[in-house]
């Protein structure tokens, strides 16, 4: 991507003849450069749209389909608890025949478990038995379901047309056999179906974009549309085309083009979902670019966004490569200048060429300048929404993963066998015993819980689940608060959470509990005799959620914090769970939903930060009563603030070329001089004094003690002697007594003083300009001192821009080391022996 320059090194010129057979490539290669910077910055600006919009509909492609795997993972953890109820086995075994009591106890299931549409339980050939929803009358099923869940200890997932939903072209059923209570042989199927267009249909809506240029599809294992976010667009059960590998190119479907991400599940706790399952995103070809850029850097400080772009090759390659391939030109250029000062004759026609040059790309600076810009702003928009898309998902997952906490923890409340025990005024030790393992078989299937523990009325807990060889919590009892709480519920439907703090039964770490009063049984709306609690394992699942959202992202963290600013999970470990962040007031109390994103300075980094508050999911904190507002961060860093050294060095639309009033080289002018910038400020040397210009970059640091303003060696032109290594003296250093900073702008600017030669750091060139007398004037700050570098300034446009000139040989007498020659005589070709040499002097 870098553009190379035949003439990058202006070489020693033995006559003007010379000059001017070496100053013709050198114009040439500035032209040509000037050429294929455009040609290069426009496929960048191409490379960086295209790339941007793949990116942005990947991240939605595979958000949608590892939100479904999370959804229905909890699913089959469902269908394997409640398979074993034992109320439901004893009616399915034929021990029980009152079907409308069976036929509340799965509504009451259903009315805590929203995702599901209808509960059914059949025999072993396929007969009905009892359902929740009885619109669609079915007296045996002819579903191989059946068949298969009976043969099978697990469960069977099931995704086509069946019978037992006749209403639906495709049912999503999880079924598992049910066992005799006493005897343990299969004696039924039970069947939770779930509502898989409404959970769709959900998803579709979260994760759609403003403006309705992307399509949202999952499909099957056959590539085949099962769900579709517009089925007037592409509908359902239509083949799509496929980018499984994510490569930038167009694929038609029914006449039209489009940018397509197909994307597998990521997985969660080893599920992948059903076989074969993708998330694909499609955007039409024709407005996939036509949405209004963000005005990303109308919003933020000009210092930063000065700052961020010397980080330009972390966040976007291209851009750093064109702002690397501008600076190569305008060095030529600049360069070149330089080496035709104070010339006449053919070389003088050749300098008016080479100022043409210079002014053709002083024009071609605004166009690539504003280029650079979009493509700026480009590369932040994308950064800017890539955070907000995560912090989106994250509040997303957190609040579908504590949904079904809350669901659990009622329904496990209406266990039989919990309420039984909890009647009786002391439960014996086959009862205690028979209670764990109920509690660790619930706890074996959701693994999100470190415990589950049941107490009395008066909070004393009597058996808990053994999950890891925890030991037991019997004896224990639960804080005041909480009892209290839990006895004031009033109907199933209520359940309780703790404040996110420390916990004792999370062995001191903070964590969510979650409690259900238990009941008499024949007491639904009153009579709590005790309660269940179920410790969700936050710092595991949290951090589960955060990683897994963020990837392989290195220069990424992720937290959830609440309103008041308080970590409640991290993946920056200088900010652990009870820290405090501070944020702006403005984010913290983000309307729930909503989210934001801003560039801004975190950590002594420059950063895209991204901030979204949750807003609950289906019923859960939307209108169950319970509200716990959090908010997801996620942050991109891309490089080091930089020091303040002054004015801004480099605008984001390009160089920051400064122009002075100049008169051409006429007998009346007092000389050319090149001009340069340090920490804003416009300095400038004789023409006669510099060698050229070289890249920072190319400084080789040299550690030999000494004064701290010389930072190195850089291979530089000397005359007649080929290249050499010469000293580099940090000239904003020797000013203003702090170490520069060097830039992508900056350059080692190579000065001579009869046969002494150095090099000094300047934060950007400027031009080659010349002065006339009456605008030289003493330095008011002199005041005929001897010891000053600028002891002359110039006046320029019009008054309004002061020029100081360097005084070259007291710079060189300033920095002047007897110890140490000002030129090391190192032939170029071998940096690697440097460090020899250096020590060897």
């Amino acid at each position: 991507m870098r553009v190379q320059f035949a003439a990058e090194r202006v070489s020693s010129f033995g006559g003007i003849r010379n000059e001017a057979r070496t100053l013709l490539p050198t114009m040439a290669a500035t032209r040509a450069g000037f050429q294929r910077l455009e040609q290069e910055l426009v496929g960048s600006l191409v490379q960086e749209k295209v790339g941007n919009v793949l990116a942005g509909i990947a991240t939605q492609a595979q958000y949608a389909i590892d939100l479904v795997v999370r959804n229905l993972y909890e699913r089959t953890a469902d269908i394997g608890f409640l398979a074993t109820d034992r109320e439901l086995c004893s009616f399915a075994a034929g021990q029980a025949d009152d079907v409308h009591a069976v036929r509340r106890r799965l509504r009451a299931y259903r009315s805590k478990y929203t995702v599901y549409d209808d509960i059914l339980i059949l025999d072993t050939h396929g007969r009905m038995l009892a359902r929740i929803d009885e619109t669609h009358p079915l007296a045996i099923s002819s579903d191989a379901l059946v068949a298969q869940s009976l043969a099978s200890p697990h469960y069977v997932e099931t995704f086509r047309a069946s019978d037992l939903r006749p209403d639906k072209t495709r049912a999503l059923i999880y079924s598992r056999r049910m066992l005799h209570p006493d005897s343990g042989v299969p004696i039924g199927v039970l069947c939770l179906c779930f509502n898989f267009e409404e959970e769709m249909a959900g998803i579709f809506r979260s994760l759609a974009d403003e403006d309705g240029r992307t399509l949202l599809l999952l499909l099957d294992g056959d590539g085949r549309v099962i769900a579709s976010a517009d089925p007037d667009w592409v509908r359902e059960d239509s083949r799509v085309p496929l980018n499984l590998d994510g490569e930038a190119r167009l694929l038609l479907h029914c006449g039209r083009e489009y940018l397509v991400s197909t994307q597998p599940a990521a997985g969660y706790q080893g599920y992948k979902g059903p076989p074969g399952w993708h998330g694909q995103v499609m955007t039409p070809v024709d407005v996939a670019f036509r949405r209004r850029p963000r005005a990303v850097l109308d919003h933020i400080p000009a210092a930063v966004a000065e700052g961020l772009l010397t980080h330009a090759r972390s966040f976007c390659p291209p851009l750093f490569d064109i702002i690397t391939a501008a600076d190569t030109v305008r060095r030529v250029v600049w360069n070149g200048q330089v080496a035709t000062a104070g010339c006449v004759g053919d070389v003088h026609k050749l300098k008016t060429v080479l100022a043409q040059v210079g002014e053709t790309g002083a024009r071609s600076n605004e166009l690539f300048g504003q280029s650079i810009g979009d493509l700026y702003e480009t590369a932040l928009a994308s950064h800017l929404r890539d955070a907000e898309s995560v912090a989106r998902l994250l509040v997303d997952l957190l609040d579908r993963n504590l949904y079904e906490r809350s669901d659990d923890c009622r329904w496990w409340a209406l266990t039989p066998e919990l309420r039984h025990a909890l009647t009786e005024p002391e439960q014996d030790f086959e009862t205690r015993e028979h209670l764990g393992e109920i509690l660790d078989y619930i706890n074996g299937l959701y693994t999100v819980y470190t415990r589950l523990f049941v107490y009395d009325s008066q909070g004393r807990i009597l058996v808990s689940s053994s999950r890891d060889g925890a030991a037991s919590m019997a004896g224990e009892r639960i804080d005041e608060d909480t009892l209290a709480a839990v006895l004031a519920l009033r109907g199933e439907q209520q359940y309780h959470v703790t404040p996110f703090r420390p916990d004792p039964l999370y062995d001191g770490r903070p964590t969510y509990v979650y409690h259900a009063a238990i009941r008499d049984p024949g007491m639904d709306a009153g009579g709590v005799v005790g309660g269940i609690g179920i410790v969700f394992d936050a710092e595991a699942e949290f951090s589960a959620m955060l990683k897994g959202a963020l990837g392989d992202t290195d220069n990424a963290s992720a937290l959830f914090v609440d309103r008041g600013g308080r970590v409640i999970a991290s993946t920056d470990r200088t900010r652990p769970v009870g820290a405090r962040i501070e944020l702006d007031p403005q984010l913290l109390a983000l309307d729930n939903g909503r989210h934001a994103s801003r560039v801004v300075e975190h950590d002594g980094q420059y950063a895209v930060m991204a901030c979204c508050a949750s807003s609950g999911y289906r019923e859960f904190k939307v209108s169950d009563g319970y509200r716990d507002d959090v908010l997801a961060l996620v942050f991109l860093t891309f490089g080091a603030v930089c020091p303040r050294q002054g004015g801004a060095r480099r605008t984001v639309t390009g160089p920051a070329l400064l122009r002075t009033e100049a008169h051409g080289g006429t007998p009346d002018t007092a000389g050319e001089f090149a001009t340069f910038v340090v920490d804003g400020t416009l300095f400038a040397v004789p023409a006669a004094s510099v060698l050229e210009a070289r890249s920072a970059s190319e400084i080789s640091p040299v550690s030999m003690g000494g004064r701290r303003e010389r930072m190195g060696v850089i291979a530089a032109r000397a005359d007649g002697d080929g290249d050499r290594f010469v000293w580099v003296f940090d000239l904003g250093c020797l000013m203003r007594g702090t170490p520069s900073t060097i830039g992508q702008a900056s350059q080692a600017i190579v000065l001579r003083h009869g046969s002494a030669v150095m090099a000094i750091l300047a934060d950007d060139l400027d031009s080659m300009l010349s002065f006339h007398p009456s605008h030289i004037m003493p330095s008011p700050v002199a005041g005929g001192a001897d010891g000053l570098l600028v002891k002359q300034v110039v006046r320029a446009n019009g008054g309004g821009l002061i020029v100081q000139i360097l005084d070259v040989i007291q710079l060189f007498t300033c920095i002047e080391d007897p110890s140490l020659p000002t030129i090391l005589p190192i032939d170029v070709p071998s940096v690697g022996v440097l460090a020899e040499a250096v020590t060897a002097t």
